[in-house]
């Protein structure tokens, strides 16, 4: 199985290489005809491979696709945008604002909360006055960064409400819907006008879509939204990178330091963000009076017994039997639920 991280960071790639065609297509299409192309294109295809059973699909499924496909299409409508305006580092740090603040609101760290903190001054460094930076660029990608972050909450709900890729198929068609008649009308003749711009419409379809959105949900299906968030911090140096090299854009020593502090602070979570991997429950789960279980108060020393541990958007989450045979749930070594030995667990 593929490491999450390797999921994220080969979405990274893709969606900067498809950010790189669709700004190099720009003198043909404006961004808001690419965007809509970009989730038609994509819709065909993923409703082609999966097929959806759409008759199947219960209310909750409908409602959490809708959601994650609207966001989608606004998301685009934003991004695309905004790197017609921006340099493709600038954007993407401007985007990545979003999960990162999602990641520190989800998280009671205080190295999480400096690490975020550094990140704001990042982009405060942005678009502080003197920055070069046009508003409307900035207030795009701003746009974008909420929509990110909305997206990241959605696209793991998804995940978790179905269990192929029908939700996502589902959402990328109504993503579709909602962008394509705004492209039609805006568009619409420039496209007629430059039909070889259908081709690089595919290759960002492909690119910025299909394969980032895919290894999205199967990286969502793994870790929480918080842990996605920070993972997404070479976002910014991907997009300097290929944006360097593929269309000759140069960032000033400002942009580059402020692109260095987003990633940095990014980096630093996602050290802090490493799950602890050990056979008993974390050191705060212990007990902590004489040997005496903190739920009901037995006397009972030694270990906690670790029943099974998973990764949620919440926290890591420990699912234990205390020394006093007390039935414990703890979320990042925090007691969040306990069952007193001898309850039963129906009254």
């Amino acid at each position: 199985m593929t490491p999450a991280p390797l999921l994220v960071l080969g979405q990274i790639v893709s969606m900067q290489l498809g950010s790189a065609v669709a700004k190099g297509a720009y003198d043909d299409a404006d961004p808001v005809a690419l965007a809509g192309m970009r989730l038609v294109f994509a819709a065909l295809v993923m409703c082609a491979l999966v097929r959806p059973r759409l008759r199947r699909l219960t209310a909750r499924q409908w409602r959490a696709a809708i959601a994650l496909g609207v966001t989608i299409g606004v998301m685009n409508m934003a991004y695309f945008s905004a790197i017609g305006h921006l340099p493709l580092g600038v954007a993407a740090t401007l985007e990545l604002l979003g999960p990162l603040a999602l990641a520190a609101t989800l998280s009671r760290r205080p190295a999480h909360l400096a690490a975020a903190l550094l990140a704001l001054a990042g982009v405060l460094l942005l678009t502080a006055p003197g920055g070069a930076l046009p508003a409307l660029g900035v207030a795009l990608g701003a746009t974008a960064a909420v929509c990110r972050a909305s997206y990241v909450v959605l696209n793991g709900r998804v995940g978790r409400l179905f269990d192929d890729w029908t939700g996502l198929a589902v959402a990328l068609a109504v993503g579709a819907v909602v962008v394509s008649p705004v492209a039609a009308v805006t568009s619409g003749a420039a496209v007629a006008a430059h039909p070889s711009v259908v081709g690089p419409g595919i290759a960002v379809a492909l690119l910025s879509s299909l394969i980032p959105y895919s290894l999205d949900m199967a990286a969502l299906r793994r870790i929480g939204p918080r842990v996605f968030g920070v993972l997404l911090a070479l976002s910014p140096a991907a997009g300097a990178g290929v944006g360097f090299v593929l269309l000759d854009e140069e960032l000033s020593a400002r942009q580059l330091c402020a692109v260095a502090l987003v990633v940095a602070a990014a980096a630093w979570s996602v050290g802090q963000s490493r799950p602890v991997r050990r056979a008993a429950p974390v050191a705060s789960s212990r007990p902590r009076s004489g040997g005496h279980c903190p739920v009901c108060l037995r006397a009972g020393g030694g270990e906690w017994a670790l029943r099974s541990r998973h990764h949620t958007s919440e926290g890591e989450a420990e699912y234990c039997v205390s020394p006093g045979g007390c039935l414990v749930v703890l979320l990042d070594g925090r007691i969040v639920k306990h069952l007193t030995a001898g309850r039963n667990p129906a009254a």
